[in-house]
């Protein structure tokens, strides 16, 4: 399967800092693994999250808090040149970052500030996967403390958070939670159960150089 996997972390401060090359091989882990980089299409840890991924060939989604285009650059100076995709959510910061979780099936913490505290709760409450990236500095490395320090929270997020201090090890770990989470969905067999009429779709595949559905399951009429 193709996962979307949220990248979290300061816009600026320190954390930036000591974390935007650890972004940026997060990055390029999820690109090189074949899944999709989520963040908050915005600058700092972010943003060299989504370069990593852009420049490794991978798709990069933003999601912005503006709604169009000209708020997204003139209101909120928020870049454009990394994404694949930037949903304009419309929904400012705190909605974007609740928007941006739920979009996607996994969080990674690198550094961070209190939107990234935002983001790591929205994401232990919808029960997903939350990976923390130790020694990136932050909220990252305060995590650990956290959790243990409060119990009742430590107990709610038993299972969901994994950490490790290697950004590629980390991202091969929460494959590997996604995939033994979604191991009962065969993803090929729900995708062959739609019916599509071969009789409208291949000759016009064909007008457009497309190959051809071979598989019988798609084929109606």
């Amino acid at each position: 399967m193709n996962y979307s996997i949220c990248v979290s972390g300061a816009a600026a401060g320190e954390s930036v800092d000591s974390a935007c090359g650890l972004a940026y091989e997060v990055g390029v882990a999820i690109a090189r693994g074949g899944h999709i980089t989520t963040t908050g299409a915005t600058v700092g840890v972010p943003m060299y999250a989504a370069k990593g991924s852009f420049d490794a060939g991978g798709m990069s989604v933003g999601f912005s808090p503006a709604s169009s285009m000209r708020e997204h650059t003139k209101k909120y100076r928020l870049p454009i040149g990394f994404f694949s995709y930037i949903n304009f959510t419309g929904m400012q910061y705190i909605g974007r970052d609740i928007h941006l979780v739920q979009s996607s099936d996994a969080v990674i913490t690198i550094g961070g500030r209190m939107g990234s505290m935002h983001e790591f709760s929205t994401a232990i409450e919808a029960d997903k996967p939350c990976g923390v990236l130790i020694g990136s500095g932050g909220l990252a490395d305060y995590l650990p403390k956290l959790l243990d320090e409060l119990e009742e929270i430590g107990q709610q997020a038993k299972g969901l958070v994994y950490f490790d201090t290697d950004p590629e090890r980390l991202v091969k770990t929460l494959i590997k939670v996604l995939d033994e989470k979604n191991k009962d969905l065969k993803t090929k067999n729900i995708a062959e159960e739609w019916a599509i009429k071969a009789s409208i779709c291949e000759p016009l595949a064909g007008k457009f150089g497309f190959i051809k559905g071979t598989n019988n399951n798609l084929r109606q009429g």
